[in-house]
């Protein structure tokens, strides 16, 4: 598989450099060379998940790493149900929480982390990623106690619940976290300048968990195909596709899938006030306004990385970028989604409960759609029992962390504060 550095074109590299190095020059993302597309998509669509997802996944890395290896990296990574689950006549939900950490960034960190365990030829390597919440319990478990990794996760403190920063600030060991006092975008900021600074990238062999990570992306593109496959064991019909989006690295990997062939009839873009992408899909100007805190804090980004990716795909495929719709969602309007999700007997949580109303507002009476259930709504317990006024019980994931001390250092938005620690800590 051979990679381009979106920024610049004559960096090329192999899936391995790619995952590896995490970002290109001048912080440009990788982006393949040739999308693959699968020649029986339907004979695919009724194999079991992870059959199918070695197809998928082969598709891009067997000529590069061997099918036997591509195999064996999905069966490890790929070990928890993914139910699409009605929500009402209309709506389905494809529950990707059911994995350890409770969300779907599992699929993503899981796969990576097998990728570099078995690819990685450093004494060491030292992970750095930012998160808005998912991402830093996903990669944490995944890396967690793995001799030859090293893990930072760095977050915006006091903006995520607290039991999603339980779940990646209480284990120590090789995880060490970073409480940033500012937003994501001053997180991510941070991610990008060290991996600009030599001393760091290099002395620590540097690598990032983030979306941007190629492999990550690829993870995703697999579930993107067995909501098709659940979806269409009832119906004749393509599905439409709502995917709560903060990053935009979801998102990319569903328009990849659709690009590799799956019928996917088209997506919706479901941002809450963070509204940049929405924003520009209407009027074409790439305007971030500051960050705004809301109740679904994982999509609180401003300047999402992944959206050169998105319009790459669109450019490759000969698509119109407004074949994606971009939907925002103000606080009143998602506290009245949940509601109604909750009326129609489904129960969920902030991020989902976006995608969903962006469903209804955009499907046609002739459609029918999916949105992605990003997280447990148990992750966002205040949240939702706020909301929905009810009590939520813990499941067993998070009860095992809910009383365990937090181990994060608190720093400001500092390069030069986060360089001297990695090193100090790392070093």
């Amino acid at each position: 598989m051979e990679l381009y550095n979106l920024k610049h074109p004559d960096q090329k590299v192999s899936f391995t450099e790619a995952v590896k190095l995490g970002l290109g020059r001048d912080r440009g993302l990788f982006f393949p060379t040739v999308i693959p597309v699968l020649d029986d998509v339907e004979a695919l669509l009724a194999m079991p998940f992870v059959e199918r997802s070695k197809h998928v996944l082969g598709a891009w890395l067997a000529q590069e790493l061997g099918q036997e290896m591509v195999d064996s990296l999905v069966e490890k990574a790929f070990n928890f149900d993914l139910p699409l689950v009605k929500a009402d006549d209309k709506r389905y939900c494809l529950e990707l929480f059911h994995g350890p950490t409770l969300a779907f960034k599992d699929f993503g960190a899981r796969f990576m982390a097998q990728c570099l365990n078995s690819l990685a030829t450093e004494d060491k390597i030292t992970i750095l990623t930012a998160t808005s919440g998912d991402t830093g319990a996903a990669v944490a478990d995944a890396f967690y106690g793995l001799d030859k990794i090293q893990v930072v996760v760095m977050y915006p403190q006091g903006k995520i619940s607290l039991l999603q920063e339980k779940m990646f600030t209480t284990l120590g060991e090789n995880i060490h976290t970073v409480a940033v006092e500012s937003d994501f975008d001053a997180c991510q900021d941070l991610v990008k300048a060290a991996f600009e600074d030599a001393d760091v990238r290099d002395g620590l062999h540097l690598n990032s968990a983030n979306s941007i990570n190629i492999s990550r992306l690829l993870a995703q593109i697999c579930y993107y195909f067995e909501a098709v496959a659940q979806f269409k064991r009832e119906h004749k019909g393509d599905p439409v596709i709502a995917v709560p989006s903060g990053n935009f690295g979801n998102l990319t990997a569903g328009l990849f899938a659709k690009a590799m062939g799956l019928p996917i009839k088209r997506f919706v873009a479901a941002t809450n006030s963070n509204d940049t992408v929405p924003r520009y899909l209407t009027d074409g100007q790439w305007q971030p306004h500051k960050t705004v805190a809301t109740m679904s804090n994982a999509m609180d980004v401003a300047e999402p990385s992944n959206w050169p990716r998105v319009e790459a795909i669109v450019e490759a495929m000969g698509w119109e970028l407004n074949a994606i719709t971009g939907v925002a969602l103000s606080e009143a309007d998602t506290d009245k989604a949940l509601k109604q999700l909750q009326q129609g007997g489904y129960l969920s949580e902030p991020h989902a409960a976006i995608a969903a109303e962006a469903l209804s507002l955009t499907m046609n009476h002739d459609e029918q759609g999916i949105f992605l259930g990003t997280a447990h709504p148990a992750k966002f317990k205040d949240v939702v029992e706020s909301v929905l006024g009810i009590e939520l019980p813990l499941p067993a994931e998070l009860q095992a962390v809910a009383d365990k001390p937090i181990l994060s250092v608190a720093m400001q938005p500092s390069f030069s504060a986060l360089k001297a620690h990695l090193l100090a800590t790392l070093g």
